[in-house]
């Protein structure tokens, strides 16, 4: 952010306070200052008397991370990312889609989510078949091979550099007009993209999440199927903006019937008694990979898991209660609605779940390295 101010407002005595320091506007050598993380910027103005009104006062603002200082104290920036975009991989700061592509204008497209673990891609032949499932389903004709999109995300891994991480795997519908006929978009465009992610700090999958029921419904299978991972999560972000205002770590997402479907980016499972439970697909929840190696710990431990309808009341009353998704992987939840869930921790059964997803994370995977 480059710190500018006019001339007319310099020659009034505005002032740049950095830390403790004033720097007058009018100099020019601070005209290009740019504060590191933590300052503040100040403008004052200085009266006949000597006294400074202050006029402006706001915090920097960064839409970047930045790694920590290193043994120098300087802050070292994150290095710029590698894109795939249609067939070419270009700089993030190259990867541009037109103002006229459908996924923009309409939310027109499908996505997944995918995790690779320590040099592995977990399961990316079941996201790939989910990736060509949700496609069918809304007419979308993918312009690349299984084995072509397979080797693009793989190679999009190895031009950032990375063993462990998050790809976002993105197909809008492509170009067209400002009218909604899809007929219009001649050539659907591929994105991938592989970064690093961190959903939840590492406290909140020691110490449990926090959810709360939100009033915006789960979109039922009659509009928009879940089945189908749309670019259109509009849903779903009106339920996490509820859950901001809340002060809740999640949202508990209801069907039309007043059953509990999922979260915004999660299945649910709640435990009693020693089983689990779990929404199930016609309830409106999204059939999750993760969810499915949820299943797999669960007959691996010997735990009965079974799919079933889920009220609030359930939920409330639960032993334990847990989340599972790609980004989040799975997270145990110690409150909701207020209500403290079993001892208001992490139970046992809860810990071996987690635990045991772990181990898998790290067992095999699709090679990005061979």
């Amino acid at each position: 952010m480059e710190l500018l101010l006019p001339p007319s407002l310099a020659a009034e005595g505005l002032k740049y306070r950095r830390g403790s320091l004033d720097f007058a506007w009018a100099d020019k050598s601070c005209l290009n200052c740019r504060p590191n993380i933590g300052d503040f910027f100040v403008l004052t103005k200085t009266t006949a008397d000597g006294d400074g009104t202050t006029l402006v006062e706001e915090p920097r603002k960064t839409t970047r991370g930045v790694k920590p200082a290193n043994e120098k104290g300087l802050a070292k920036a994150a290095k710029p990312l590698t894109i795939f975009l249609d067939g070419e991989f270009v700089p993030e700061k190259d990867a541009k889609v037109s103002v006229f592509d459908h996924g923009l204008l309409y939310g027109d497209g499908i996505f997944e989510g995918i995790r690779f673990y320590n040099g592995g891609v977990f399961r990316l032949e079941e996201h790939l078949e989910r990736l060509w499932d949700s496609a069918r389903s809304i007419c979308l004709d993918l312009p690349m091979s299984r084995s072509e999109m397979t080797e693009a995300v793989l190679e999009t891994i190895r031009k950032n550099d990375l063993r462990d991480g998050y790809i976002r795997l993105i197909v809008t519908r492509g170009v067209g007009n400002l009218g909604l006929n899809p007929a219009q978009c001649k050539r659907p465009s591929v994105i991938i993209i592989a970064t690093t992610i961190a959903l939840y700090s590492k406290e909140m999958y020691q110490n449990g999440l926090t959810v709360v029921t939100v009033a915006t419904r789960r979109t039922g299978p009659g509009a928009l199927n879940p089945a189908v991972k749309s670019l259109n999560y509009l849903n779903n972000v009106m339920a996490r903006i509820e859950a901001n205002l809340s002060g809740a770590d999640e949202a508990l997402m209801l069907n039309d019937q007043g059953c509990i479907a999922e979260c915004t980016a999660d299945n649910v499972f709640v435990i009693k008694r020693g089983e689990i439970f779990t929404p199930p697909i016609t309830a409106g929840a999204l059939r999750g990979i993760t969810r499915s190696v949820v299943f797999e710990i669960a007959a691996e431990l010997g735990i009965k898991i079974s799919e079933t309808d889920i009220s609030r009341h359930d939920v409330f009353i639960a032993d334990e209660c847990l989340l599972s998704g790609t980004a989040a992987e799975v997270v145990p939840v110690v409150k909701a609605d207020g209500r403290v869930i079993g001892t208001g921790k992490p139970g046992p059964i809860s810990v071996r779940m987690i635990a045991r997803f772990r181990e898998i994370t790290r067992e095999g995977g699709t090679p990005i390295y061979s």
